[in-house]
């Protein structure tokens, strides 16, 4: 049976439908795989669990020869592969939980796999955007904030945050694919959003002056 964890939306990715002149330029989510390398680190945990496996066999070598020294390694090699299954696992929850959306007024993050929480950002309040991006044309989009902006909580809204960006917390659209052509989706929207006129109502009583 086919079960949708978010069949409440009126719109994928958004918690309510989009208003008179807003639509969707760009939707996507993290690669689970990059996401697990950049969030979690896994190669970092893979290559610390192959140093404790290389030191257990060469403290084994010097009493034990090589082939028994070799099994001495096997315990470690094990933790690797739970520890990467339970990593990557966490990643793809969070992949697959996460559905980022450029409309021609905003970025929306549908983020949390636990605690599902949307975030709205408009592009009037984006100050800035930071691009990086991998050899294989994944990476990631940061957005500075305005000071008079959104304020976003880095543990809530990790790992969809520039890391090491603490204070303030800085909005990212973490491991998507072809993210250069992203950045210029985002770019496009943004300038064109920015240098709209906006009209302001003044309901300050008006005084007309008659011709002499």
């Amino acid at each position: 049976m086919h079960h949708d964890d978010f069949k409440f939306e009126p719109v994928h990715g958004l918690p309510e439908a989009l208003p008179d002149g807003e639509h969707i330029l760009w939707q996507g989510s993290p690669d689970p795989k990059r996401l697990a390398r950049s969030a979690w680190k896994v190669n970092w945990v893979l290559g610390y669990f192959a140093l404790l496996a290389f030191w257990r066999v060469m403290a084994s070598a010097a009493d034990f020869p090589l082939t028994q020294a070799l099994l001495h390694a096997v315990p470690f090699v094990l933790a690797a592969g739970v520890a990467a299954a339970i990593l990557y696992g966490m990643a793809w929850a969070q992949a697959r939980a996460t559905v980022y959306t450029l409309t021609n007024r905003r970025v929306a993050m549908r983020i949390g796999a636990a605690l599902t929480m949307t975030l709205n950002l408009p592009y009037v309040c984006i100050t800035n955007a930071n691009l990086a991006v991998s050899k294989d044309g994944t990476g990631n989009i940061a957005f500075d904030l305005s000071a008079d902006g959104t304020r976003i909580s880095y543990l809530m809204s990790w790992p969809h945050v520039r890391p090491w960006h603490f204070a303030p917390a800085q909005p990212c659209l973490r491991a998507i694919s072809d993210a250069a052509r992203v950045a210029r989706i985002f770019a496009d929207a943004a300038e064109t959003r920015v240098a709209e006129p906006r009209l302001t109502r003044d309901d300050a009583p008006q005084t007309a002056i008659a011709a002499e």
